[in-house]
C-alpha cells in the first residue's frame, strides 16, 4: 500500500445474509430439495425479471400492505420510469402468464421459481431485507383438491429435509361474497377502538391489515374482533371443508387459526403458513393462499389461482435447529495427488476424463511435498485420491485410494474413471 493511503473496507450491504463455504453447501441443498419436490408435482420453471413497473406490485399486491407502504426497493430509471426490486413472486408470475398468454394451454398452469426478492424491513434473525424463496403456483382452476395438494406439496418439501418441528396453519379469508359483509362488521368493530390516526386509515382501507398489527397494543385491543369464519358463505365454507378433508385423507396435519392474516391483499378462500417456533420472533417459513381475482385486477383473464413461498434462509435456519442441515460440505469426490511436475501432467488429463463422468473432483496444485498433498487431499472432504509418482508414470497405473479407510490398489490408467465410478456407487 502507498504512504499515505487510507484502507477501503467493503462490507455486505446491512439486512443482505451471505452464503460462504461451508454453510453455502447447505444453503444450496435446501434450495434444491425444495425445487427438486416441486417438479415432482409436474411443475415447468419460470425465471422473472429482478425488478418490475412499480405498479404491479401496487396493484397486485394492495397499496395498503406494510409491503408496498413501506419495504418496497423503488427507484426511477434514465427514462423516468418507476421501478421496484421484486417484493414477492406472483405478482410477476401474473404478468408474466398474462404477457405470455400462458394460460391459453392446459390448465391449470403449474409454475415454480426460484430466487432473491427484496423488502427494506429492520435486519434481525431470520428477516433479512434480500430474502431467498422458492415459490409455486397453480393457476386456471379453482379446485379444493388442487388447494390441498398444493399445500401437501409445500408440507412434502419441507418433510423431504428432514423436518418434523413445524405446524401448518391455515384458514378461510372468503371471497367477493362474503368479505363485505365481515368488512363492515369488522370495520364497525374497530371503529369504536381508540385506535391512532395511522391505524384507522388502514382499518377505512383493507380492515384486515390491522388484524396483522404485531404491536401487543393492538393485538390486545382486537383479542374479540370479528373472525371471518364466522362470516364465509356456503360455498366457501364448502370449499374450505372440502380442503381440510383431503388434507386428512392424506394426512397431513394441520390447526385451524380463525385470526391468522397474511400480509398480502389477493388472498381469498384457502389462506395458509407453515410455522416453527425455533425461531423465535421471525418463525414463518413460508405460507401461501389462493387469490382468485388477481388475473383480473392485473388485465388478464378472470381465472383462479393458488401458490406459496418458502423461505430458504428460514428454513436453513430450521434446519439447523433442528439438526438436520442437508448438503455435503466437501466440494469434491475425488482429489488428485501428483508427485511431481511430470506426475501433474499425466494426471490432469485422467481427471477430465473423471469430471467428464460428472464426478466432481480437483487437485493438488503448487509445489506440495506428500505429506503437504495427502493434508490437502483430507481438507478436500474427497473419498477418493488418486496418487501418481514415478512408478506409476513408468507402469501406466494410479494408485486409487480411499480417504475413509486407508485402502489402496493400483488401478491402469485406462481403468480408473470406471473404477471410481464403481467405487462411490458401492
Amino acid at each position: 500500500m502507498a504512504k499515505g493511503s487510507a484502507a477501503v473496507s467493503f462490507r455486505a450491504p446491512k439486512g443482505v445474509p451471505e452464503y460462504v463455504p461451508p454453510l453455502s453447501a447447505h444453503f444450496q441443498a435446501v434450495r434444491e430439495t425444495l425445487i427438486t419436490t416441486i417438479r415432482n408435482y409436474g411443475y415447468s420453471h419460470i425465471e422473472l425479471p429482478m425488478f418490475e413497473d412499480t405498479g404491479l406490485f401496487a396493484r397486485g399486491v394492495g397499496e395498503s400492505t406494510d409491503v408496498v407502504t413501506k419495504e418496497m426497493y423503488t427507484f426511477s430509471d434514465r427514462s423516468g420510469r418507476s421501478l421496484t426490486l421484486r417484493p414477492e413472486g406472483t405478482a410477476g408470475v401474473m404478468r408474466s402468464v398474462i404477457e405470455h398468454n400462458l394460460d391459453r394451454g392446459q390448465l391449470p398452469l403449474k409454475l415454480t421459481y426460484a430466487g432473491p426478492f427484496f423488502r427494506y424491513e429492520r435486519p434481525q434473525a431470520g428477516r433479512y431485507r434480500q430474502l431467498q424463496q422458492v415459490g409455486a403456483e397453480a393457476i386456471g382452476v379453482d379446485d379444493p383438491a388442487l388447494d390441498a395438494e398444493v399445500i401437501s406439496m409445500a408440507d412434502s418439501a419441507l418433510r423431504s429435509l428432514g423436518l418434523r418441528g413445524y405446524r401448518l396453519e391455515l384458514t378461510s379469508l372468503g371471497d367477493q361474497t362474503c368479505r363485505p359483509a365481515y368488512r363492515e362488521s369488522l370495520q364497525a368493530f374497530l371503529f369504536d377502538l381508540p385506535l391512532d390516526e395511522e391505524t384507522r386509515r388502514r382499518a377505512e382501507i383493507n380492515p384486515l391489515r390491522v388484524l396483522d398489527d404485531k404491536r401487543p397494543e393492538v393485538r390486545e385491543m382486537t383479542a374479540d374482533a370479528p373472525l371471518m369464519l364466522d362470516y364465509l358463505s356456503d360455498e366457501c365454507r364448502h370449499h374450505f371443508e372440502s380442503v381440510l378433508r383431503i388434507l386428512d385423507t392424506v394426512g397431513v396435519d394441520y390447526v385451524v387459526n380463525s385470526r391468522m392474516v397474511r400480509g398480502l391483499d389477493y388472498y381469498t378462500k384457502t389462506t395458509f403458513e407453515f410455522v416453527h417456533d425455533g425461531l423465535g420472533a421471525q418463525s414463518g417459513i413460508g405460507g401461501g393462499g389462493r387469490y382468485d381475482g388477481l388475473m383480473e385486477v392485473l388485465g388478464g383473464q378472470p381465472l383462479s389461482g393458488i401458490g406459496f413461498g418458502l423461505g430458504v434462509d428460514r428454513i436453513l435456519l430450521a434446519c439447523q435447529e433442528e439438526g438436520c442441515v442437508p448438503g455435503s460440505e466437501a466440494h469434491c469426490e475425488v482429489f488428485g495427488v501428483p508427485l511431481g511436475e511430470a506426475a501433474k501432467e499425466t494426471l490432469i488429463p485422467l481427471l477430465a476424463d473423471i469430471r467428464g463422468a460428472g464426478i466432481r473432483t480437483d487437485m493438488v496444485f503448487g509445489s506440495r511435498g506428500m505429506k503437504g498433498a495427502f493434508k490437502a487431499a483430507d481438507k478436500s472432504g474427497a473419498v477418493l485420491a488418486l496418487v501418481v509418482g514415478e512408478n506409476e508414470m513408468a507402469n501406466g497405473t494410479v494408485v486409487v485410494k480411499d480417504l475413509r479407510t486407508g485402502e489402496q490398489h493400483e488401478v491402469v490408467q485406462s481403468e480408473v474413471t470406471s473404477t471410481v465410478s464403481r467405487t462411490l456407487q458401492a
